[in-house]
């Protein structure tokens, strides 16, 4: 397999982070791989203030406190938006409600990358997925 741009889900994104087995092999074979380039949306920054303020995510505090750092520790990127990004997501059909779902589909699919992902909701997304 030649190397992909990898676009992190945000629970991909904090079990890649911790080490968690939650992580399938395959991804974790594919972030670890230095031919791919791996990215993290600014909409899991956005995700994870969010629920850890509604006590979602009671412990991720310290993530989000060094979010920037650990993207640049783990050797990642950040993903850049653009308005094509946003229309994009807007334009979804109505079955799948969550925007932040939405907001990483819709980069996925526009610039061709594959979403580490094992949320069953992006089934219903036209992006290529990597469980």
């Amino acid at each position: 397999m030649g190397a992909v741009t990898l676009l992190l889900d945000t629970h991909a994104l904090l079990w890649a982070w911790n080490a968690s087995p939650q992580l399938s092999a395959a991804a974790r074979t594919a972030i670890a791989d230095r031919r791919n380039h791996v990215l993290v949306s600014p909409v899991s920054a956005f995700e994870l203030a969010i629920k850890h303020r509604l006590g979602k995510l009671p412990d991720a505090g310290p993530v989000i406190a060094a979010f920037a750092q650990s993207v640049a520790r783990y050797e990642m990127a950040e993903l850049p938006l653009s308005s094509a990004h946003a229309l994009r997501a807007g334009a979804y059909p109505m079955t799948h409600r969550d925007p932040f779902d939405r907001l990483l589909a819709a980069p996925a699919e526009l610039d061709g990358l594959t979403l580490v992902t094992r949320d069953p909701a992006f089934a219903d997304f036209p992006v290529t997925k990597l469980r």
